[in-house]
């Protein structure tokens, strides 16, 4: 019986899905990635780009590419600032995120950095989408605007806007965007902006509202103090997640 339980007991751990730390450059910089395989069938080798949020790669983002490797994707956290670039603070984080949501070429040329090791652990380089929380969400939506070749991209929280003076370009990676009605940090007059940019590039786009939910709404580290203008609300949570799985059904179906 001892016997049973211990081979019962290692099977449990091996179908967890296991962080692997992937070593990357982009130039001279140094960047470093963490790689979920999936767990379950992935007769596809389906791959899914995690984005973090400002503070670059964190817990949340980590849980996420175990959670997707849990339903039969492979995953990998992107990183974005690099190796040595952590933000201390939310100062940091702040002039980070502007630099690359201004410079958005190298927002894109990172994403596809973490596509291309994505691919090399193993995802079908045709069978690939883009997740991103908060300043990830945003950069989900540069990989849409960028026509980086992914089937789709999902926003979670994120910020919607680009440059006015940017001109639209025709738009191929299908979109879905997780929204908090209340969110304080994206205006009415930046969600109109979005949508317009969105007909003009003639996506196959959804959005959708979450009641009662404002930015960040999908960090379960966060207290659920809406005045705060970042909480947690655990029912746009589970709804979000729940919409992200009907549109990788969709996409890669």
């Amino acid at each position: 019986m001892k016997k049973i339980i211990i081979l019962l007991t290692l099977i449990h751990f091996s179908m967890q899905a296991q962080l692997k730390p992937v070593a990357y450059n982009d130039g001279g910089q140094k960047l470093e990635g963490f790689f979920a395989k999936a767990t379950t069938a992935n007769p596809k080798n389906i791959g899914i780009i995690v984005l973090p949020a400002w503070m670059g790669i964190d817990a949340h983002a980590k849980e996420s590419a175990e959670a997707l490797a849990k339903l039969g994707y492979h995953a990998f956290v992107a990183d974005i600032y690099g190796v040595g670039n952590t933000p201390n603070n939310t100062t940091e984080a702040g002039k980070l995120a502007g630099y690359f949501k201004n410079s958005y070429k190298d927002y894109q040329r990172r994403i596809q950095l973490a596509i291309d090791q994505l691919i090399k652990e193993g995802a079908n380089p045709d069978e690939i989408a883009v997740i991103g929380y908060c300043f990830g969400g945003s950069g989900a939506l540069e990989a849409a605007r960028g026509n980086l070749k992914v089937k789709g991209v999902v926003s979670f929280h994120g910020g919607l806007g680009k440059d006015p003076m940017r001109q639209t370009q025709p738009i191929t990676p299908k979109i879905l965007v997780l929204h908090g009605a209340d969110d304080p940090y994206v205006p009415q007059k930046e969600v109109l902006a979005f949508q317009d940019e969105m007909r003009i590039g003639k996506a196959d786009w959804q959005m959708n509202f979450y009641a009662n939910a404002v930015h960040a709404f999908t960090h379960k580290d966060l207290s659920t103090d809406n005045s705060k203008g970042a909480a947690y609300n655990e029912l746009a949570n589970k709804r979000s997640w729940e919409a992200m799985k009907a549109f990788f059904t969709e996409i890669f179906n």
